[in-house]
């Protein structure tokens, strides 16, 4: 179940924004609206972003190898 914020955003909405690069209340307030008005909201929308972001982190942590081979743009030889 999702919480509804401000202005009928729901958590479900600042998990989505947090994935496609949210990372401060400014960035919501931009892309969402949320505590555009009066304010009331931004509590809640702060501990909605709080956990998003621990959740995206997570994950994306858990997605990347820890001992990665290295990448280079050019063979070896070119160097």
């Amino acid at each position: 179940m999702y919480v509804c914020v401000c202005n009928a955003v729901t958590e479900r909405h600042i998990v989505a924004a947090v994935r496609e690069g949210a990372t401060s209340l400014r960035h919501l307030r931009r892309d969402l609206g949320v505590t555009a008005e009066c304010g009331r909201c931004a509590r809640c929308a702060h501990d909605c972003l709080r956990s998003a972001l621990a959740e995206h982190n997570s994950t994306s942590e858990a997605s990347t190898p820890m001992f990665a081979r290295p990448i280079f743009p050019l063979a070896l030889e070119a160097v």
